[in-house]
């Protein structure tokens, strides 16, 4: 499995025609990872929908994305109110491969069941997912993860309401895939562990104020642009002037 690059030519995204990412150009080459950085509003959610096919660029083009991603979303987002046994919520992550009306072969039980021994939910099979804590939900995302085996992940604020052992555990997942040639990336708010984990790193304002070498990217004066343009940000944006945005 090997991971195509994926492109981003001066992409434009919004929500009702209100700009979210401003024509951000740069590339997320074969096997990285990289951290996607800024702050609240900056787009860094948009932008990874965006890669997962789920939001239609205002302007620009996304090359490379299409039918190798797979996205863990905002835990906050979903629904758990819902009556689905865990091992279900896992085996979604083979849709691609059995459809949605073929039943699913043995194998891909067994592949679930050890999906979920990967993430330690063991015995978690037919727990039904509201009852689940905030790190075992996470937890059991990480799991589909594992069943989608999809050369890109996307994670959106994957550690966020964990424990420290519950994002240690995860994280390690991360580093595994990345081992195994995976492009991953990540939107995060921890910079200290993106200093310390994420070698490559995006810092979105809704324009992109860094795109490289961790390092080289979170400088002072790149997180105090970033800041000061946030605070610039108006309560009610114009128009991104995109006449062909939905």
């Amino acid at each position: 499995m090997t991971p195509r690059p994926i492109h981003l030519a001066d992409l434009t995204l919004a929500h009702q025609r209100r700009p979210a990412v401003h024509h951000v150009s740069g590339r997320f080459a074969p096997g990285s990872l990289t951290a996607v950085v800024g702050p609240n509003g900056a787009g860094k959610s948009t932008l990874l929908r965006a890669l997962a096919g789920l939001h239609r660029p205002d302007g620009g083009r996304i090359e490379g994305a299409a039918g190798q991603v797979a996205l863990l979303p905002q835990a906050a987002a979903l629904d758990r109110a819902f009556p689905i046994a865990c091992l279900d919520v896992v085996l979604f992550g083979l849709w691609r491969e059995v459809g949605a009306f073929r039943a699913v072969p043995s194998a891909g039980r067994d592949r679930a069941r050890d999906a979920l021994a990967a993430v330690g939910l063991t015995g978690f099979e037919r727990r039904p997912v509201g009852s689940l804590s905030v790190g075992q939900f996470q937890r059991l995302l990480f799991a589909r993860l594992l069943l989608q085996d999809a050369p890109v992940i996307l994670l959106d604020e994957p550690f966020n309401a964990l424990d420290s052992r519950t994002a240690a555990d995860m994280l390690a997942l991360v580093h595994r895939w990345h081992g195994e040639g995976r492009t991953v990336v990540a939107v995060l708010h921890d910079l200290e562990m993106v200093r310390r984990e994420f070698p490559e790193t995006l810092l979105l304002a809704r324009d992109c104020l860094g795109w490289g070498p961790t390092a080289e990217v979170l400088t002072a004066a790149n997180r105090l642009r970033a800041r000061m343009m946030a605070e610039a940000w108006a309560a009610d944006p114009a128009d991104c002037g995109r006449q062909d945005a939905a």
